[in-house]
């Protein structure tokens, strides 16, 4: 199963080489102001191992928010330190992480996006809660990650990101619809 992930996001990534994002979502106001939402192709697809010996494969994502408003937004988002069971199958769960490093566009055809010691942000917050607190200003944009760790690897296409429904902000990723934060006006 770890094989089969590693090697789909393996050949993903070379399929996928010169398209800079899988989703773009767009939210209008009454007044015709955009807040956009733009989620990547998956990359990583290597094996991970948490302090506690437990055994992962890993997926890194990036989201681009762009704030076109007048005014400022507030960004929140909070998961679990717990991992989430997959819908279709009793004994597969992804973990969610927020790591801090910056995303910028230029890291896009990189491995991992360019996120760096990895191994070193997940053996530390392993097993907290993760979360991002952003005040994303008029006119511009924020880019961050998120890590997925699978205990048991998936089959299939691995897609995942962020969506808006009346300001409280979801999560979409392997069949899960995550509650998660929200886009607040300031």
């Amino acid at each position: 199963m770890r094989v089969l992930l590693t090697l789909f996001l393996i050949t993903t990534s070379l399929t996928i080489s010169g398209q800079t994002f899988d989703t773009e979502l767009i939210y209008s106001d009454s007044s015709g102001k955009n807040v956009i939402i733009q989620n990547s192709f998956p990359k990583g697809g290597i094996n991970y191992t948490a302090p506690s010996g437990e055994k992962f494969v890993y997926a890194i994502f990036w989201t681009r928010i762009t704030n076109e408003k007048d005014s400022p937004i507030d960004l929140k988002i909070d998961y679990s330190s717990d991992p989430f069971n997959l819908p279709y199958s009793l004994d597969n769960s992804v973990k969610l992480l927020l790591p801090p490093s910056n995303m910028t566009l230029e890291k896009e055809p990189l491995f991992n996006y360019g996120l760096t010691d990895l191994e070193t942000y997940l053996n530390i917050n392993f097993n907290k809660k993760s979360s991002l607190n952003k005040t994303i200003n008029p006119k511009e944009s924020f880019l961050f990650y998120v890590t997925a760790l699978y205990n048991k690897g998936v089959e299939g296409n691995i897609r995942a990101g962020f969506i808006l429904k009346d300001n409280k902000l979801f999560y979409r990723i392997s069949g899960l619809e995550i509650a998660c934060g929200e886009i607040e006006p300031i």
